[in-house]
């Protein structure tokens, strides 16, 4: 099938969450496996809005635990596609934590997922080209294309000789 058009940076996907009592630990901590399914919903979604179609989780990498999240606090999410390929996506996903009695935001938690499209049978389908805008989209674009190497090295997808781009960070010789 014939890639698809190209299509505009991929607009940011926000979605808000009110930790409850069912959500924590018994620190009252939220829990990690709760926030990371949130992580994935919000990114499934900004990959479906590029995509127009049907995606599928096919791994969740980098996930940087900073600080915990209180019961109470609201937790906001921030997903973005950063770059698509054939027929996968990778998306960045941003989570802030807000206490509103106490005034204070900051950020929490990052991480990349990335998604597959399929087709109603399952089967991988092209997606539109991401073209990036800003600075920021830029970097984040380059950068994926890094993070998707390595993530097949480490899934042993893709032989390390292979994996140009990370030779280029290491300065390593072919």
């Amino acid at each position: 099938m014939a890639k698809q058009s190209k299509t505009p940076t991929a607009s940011c996907v926000t979605m808000t969450e009110l930790v409850l009592p069912n959500d924590t630990n018994t620190l009252n901590k939220l829990m990690g496996g709760r926030l990371m399914h949130w992580m994935d919903i919000v990114s499934a979604i900004a990959a479906q809005k590029h995509s127009n179609r049907i995606v599928v989780t096919a791994s969740a990498d980098n996930i940087s635990f900073r600080h915990p999240i209180e019961l109470g606090d609201v937790v906001t999410l921030e997903a973005k596609v950063t770059r698509s390929f054939s027929s996968s996506m990778e998306v960045s996903v941003k989570v802030f934590a807000e206490n509103i009695p106490s005034g204070t935001k900051s950020q929490s938690h990052s991480a990349f997922f990335t998604f597959v499209a399929v087709d109603q049978g399952g089967r991988p389908i092209d997606v539109p080209e991401l073209v990036p805008e800003t600075e920021e989209e830029q970097e984040m674009y380059a950068g994926a294309l890094r993070r998707r190497q390595l993530r097949l090295v480490l899934a042993k997808r893709m032989n390390p000789e292979d994996a140009t781009e990370l030779k280029s960070i290491f300065d390593v010789q072919a």
